[in-house]
């Protein structure tokens, strides 16, 4: 069987993003300029291979790039491959663009993808290493300078989706560096459109155009990525003039944000899912307590009944109306009903307080217990705002809870080492489909596997995971659907996971620069134009 997945895999939908893509990239270049843009957070990390965190791969997509990748839909087009080949079911040919070349001059060839596909399994003290998307790779063969061949160990539908994510760096400038080489510049040299200038951690990262870039280049000469968390802060930039767009514009000040003619509001419903992660393994967890602050030698939180009891004492549509100011979806999926996998079956959880109570005092905690929500706090919209609301709602049925927010470097850094006893997280679906959240966050932890990577309670259910590596295993869509819906099931009637809702992203510009919204929440400074 030999069949071009170039042609089949693109949709008009996506051919649609892609010549949207073409005319940002068409903007014009007669005048330079600089672009400075207010992102919501810092990345911890320059390497783009050290940590599978959404702040390292919004900030490495400037300047390297993928084989594939995704549109503003969330759907498969070509980048550094121009076309890919299912030669059988296990074996996948992907041509590169010729003529395309890293920042350092030197040419991007079949065996950098070769090294890029194998240096994520190299990577040292991540706490979100990257190899979950290379595990199915059972070998690489260079073909030529232009050609590579990937062989799966069995069928793997998302091969495709998982390279989205791999960024292709050059063997000769990676070769023997270690992550932190990268923050002053070592080892980045990528294909992408702008080149690594200057990295101030926690400030700023400064990058100048590729000129060489292979495809259409950005309007933008210079381009500043300002690092705010603070959205008062970030809203006053772009008001000063300091900048010329923002992400996340903070929901207090949306209906300002609209009325302003000097303003334009951009918004589009993501695939970031927030949820909750409890403990559900450890026998004695380490915030959990009675009201008196005394721990308790017994996990409540072992069992689904008490799980069930906090899912149903939030008030998710308060949260999107009060909290949000109407920037969520509540949901009890783990992706929106756009993507794949999303099961129509798992309605929202009915806000109910009194059934709450009483699951608890089925569960032998009548008079409820305490507990310690850890959360970000610099991380995700309102992040630490939806946190203390939790916390006012779990205390109404007897549980009294205390916040604690963290930056989201340390949080993370705590969290992947199970320090918590209940969590605030969010996730974005990069493969497009329920099959990300699932092996990222439920699937019981296998690193050989590439399974429950960010899986930081230790959750594990085998039947769900049966589920899931068949659902990796199956090319048929209509099945594999329904063996990610059932394995979704699993999981949320479990209480394995909480979700509270899908986030809406915004982004905000001076009058004049345009932004095309994105399903994936990415904020790309070479894809706002000046109209």
């Amino acid at each position: 069987m030999r069949l071009s997945l170039s042609s089949k895999f693109i949709t008009k939908n996506v051919l649609a993003s892609a010549l949207a893509a073409l005319f940002v990239f068409a903007a014009p270049m007669a005048i330079a300029q600089e672009f400075k843009l207010a992102m919501s957070s810092p990345p911890t990390s320059m390497d783009p291979h050290f940590y599978n965190l959404f702040p390292n791969l919004n900030v490495s997509d400037h300047m390297f790039e993928t084989l594939v990748t995704m549109d503003a839909d969330s759907k498969v087009i070509p980048s550094l491959a121009e076309s890919w080949t299912l030669i059988n079911d296990t074996t996948w040919e992907f041509k590169l663009r010729k003529g395309v070349k890293f920042h350092d001059g030197s040419d991007l060839t079949a065996d950098d993808v070769a090294w890029s596909m194998e240096r994520p399994s190299l990577i040292v003290g991540s706490p979100g290493k990257m190899d979950v998307y290379t595990k199915a790779i059972a070998s690489k063969k260079v073909i030529d300078a232009n050609t590579i061949r990937f062989t799966t160990k069995e069928p793997y539908p998302l091969l495709l989706a998982d390279l989205t994510s791999i960024y292709i760096v050059s063997r000769k400038a990676t070769t023997g560096l270690s992550s932190d080489d990268f923050s002053s510049g070592k080892g980045m040299d990528g294909t992408g459109p702008y080149k690594f200038v200057k990295f101030q951690r926690d400030d700023r990262l400064e990058l100048e155009r590729n000129d060489n870039y292979w495809g259409k280049k950005p309007a933008w000469s210079k381009v500043t990525l300002r690092f705010i968390p603070n959205g008062s802060t970030r809203l006053a930039a772009l008001l000063a003039g300091d900048v010329q767009a923002i992400e996340n514009v903070p929901t207090p000040d949306l209906a300002r944000v609209r009325a302003d003619p000097n303003i334009a509001l951009y918004s589009k419903v993501s695939h970031r899912l927030i949820y909750l992660f409890p403990d559900t393994v450890r026998d004695k967890s380490p915030f959990i307590t009675d009201k008196d602050g005394k721990p308790l030698d017994k996990n409540p939180l072992k069992d689904q009944r008490v799980r069930a009891a906090l899912s149903m004492a939030i008030n998710r549509d308060a949260i999107r109306d009060r909290v949000m100011e109407g920037l969520s979806e509540p949901t009890n999926n783990l992706v929106p009903a756009t993507l794949f996998g999303n099961n129509p079956a798992l309605k929202v959880v009915k806000y109910d307080p009194e059934g709450a109570k009483k699951l608890l005092a089925a569960a032998g905690y009548p008079d409820g217990f305490g507990m310690t929500l850890h959360t970000p706090n610099n991380r995700y919209v309102n992040d630490e705002k939806i946190a203390q609301t939790l916390a006012q709602m779990f205390s109404r049925i007897g549980v009294a809870t205390k916040v604690d927010g963290l930056p989201m470097a340390i949080y993370s850094s705590r969290g992947s080492k199970q320090e918590y006893s209940l969590g605030m997280l969010g996730w974005g679906a990069q493969t497009g489909e329920a099959s990300s959240p699932l092996r990222a966050l439920a699937a019981c932890d296998n690193p050989a596997k590439g399974l429950g990577g960010f899986n930081w309670a230790k959750y594990c259910n085998p039947k769900m995971d049966e589920l899931l590596i068949k659902a990796l295993a199956t090319v048929d869509d209509p099945a594999r659907l329904k063996l990610l819906q059932d394995a979704t099931a699993i999981v949320i009637n479990d209480g394995g996971l909480i979700p509270i809702h899908q986030q809406v992203t915004t982004w905000a510009t001076k009058k004049g620069i345009a932004y095309i919204p994105r399903t994936d929440e990415r904020t790309h400074a070479y894809q706002f134009i000046q109209q």
